[in-house]
């Protein structure tokens, strides 16, 4: 299992060095000159020069991108914001703790509705409760999570004031509307898919003679058929944390926290492209150690994935006398 970790960790390298390389290179053909939005448009021509040979813009395409792959891969340095001159690292290290625990907090709403919904469906096969379950899961796919956020605004925190509308000085509480936002589409996707995974498990021989044992259908449903069927949930884990980092940007913004998302926003319509590309890396990285994680996690759900891994010495030859 060491040997499998340190084979994905290395593979993480040539990922993340294609994103930088093609979030550079987006950047550097964007139109537009960052020097102008910097300076404003009260600058001289000879300012306007001055910036942009200070930023070397000046210099040619691969010279540009050897140079910021050298400082970020072998000093580790992602710059300096061209707007603030603030330390891009010391700012990303401020604000990807609120992003990572509103992804977290969507996600453990989205997965702790949508598999209990999921399985309900799957085991009422064709009766209402199934017909409900997947018209839920429909209006959760086809609301869109801005405008939700929005009436959850007006409901909530304008007309009940029960909850913050902005912000994160009020703790966890600040992170339930942003979520409940954000939740929607990840928490039909998993019932849809907790539904049809469940349905090919129950339907397995070992299931039908747990209940031919007697075995209660709690048990069977949860110790049963819930394990063998969550492979395809975790797939999904991954994959759904991994969309939910890079669309926070939204909710971030409507909710005004301070996070990756709207910092990585606030750059690109500054042009301030040293946040941009500092920020999708370690976006980039966070992702990969999920990935990281949940083929970890594979392993402790199935033992038949573990025992891939799992190192077999081969018997000694027995020498012959």
């Amino acid at each position: 299992m060491a040997r499998y970790i340190v084979k994905r960790i290395l593979w993480m390298i040539p990922i993340v060095l294609g994103v930088a390389i093609l979030v550079f290179t987006l950047m550097t053909f964007c139109p537009g000159n960052p020097a102008e939005i910097i300076l404003g448009s009260t600058a001289t021509e000879a300012e306007l020069a001055a910036k942009t040979e200070e930023l070397g813009l000046n210099d040619p395409y691969l010279v540009r991108l050897g140079r910021y792959l050298s400082d970020v891969f072998i000093h580790g340095d992602l710059g300096a914001s061209w707007s603030t001159n603030v330390d891009i690292m010391q700012s990303i290290i401020e604000r990807l703790p609120r992003t990572l625990m509103l992804t977290i907090v969507t996600l453990l709403i989205a997965f702790g509705l949508g598999i209990p919904l999921g399985i309900m469906a799957a085991t009422h096969q064709n009766r209402w409760q199934d017909s409900a379950s997947m018209l839920v899961a429909l209006v959760g796919v086809a609301i869109p999570n801005f405008w939700l956020a929005l009436l959850l605004i007006i409901f909530f925190s304008v007309n009940l004031g029960w909850l913050p509308a902005m912000g994160i000085d009020d703790g966890i509480l600040s992170y339930i509307l942003p979520a409940v936002s954000g939740c929607m589409t990840s928490f039909a996707t998993c019932a849809r898919q907790t539904r049809s995974s469940m349905l090919e498990v129950i339907r397995a021989d070992y299931i039908t003679t747990a209940r031919s044992k007697g075995v209660p259908e709690r048990d069977v449903i949860l110790k049963h058929a819930l394990k063998n069927g969550l492979i395809p949930i975790i797939t999904m884990f991954g994959t759904t944390f991994g969309t939910l980092l890079g669309g926070m940007m939204i909710i971030e913004t409507v909710f005004s926290i301070p996070g990756m998302g709207t910092y990585i926003i606030g750059a690109v319509n500054n042009r301030d492209y040293p946040i941009v590309q500092g920020g999708t890396i370690i976006l980039a990285i966070t992702f990969s150690l999920c990935m990281l994680a949940v083929d970890l996690l594979y392993a402790a759900v199935d033992p038949r994935i573990k025992a891939q891994y799992a190192s077999v010495k081969k018997p000694k030859a027995q020498k012959s006398k």
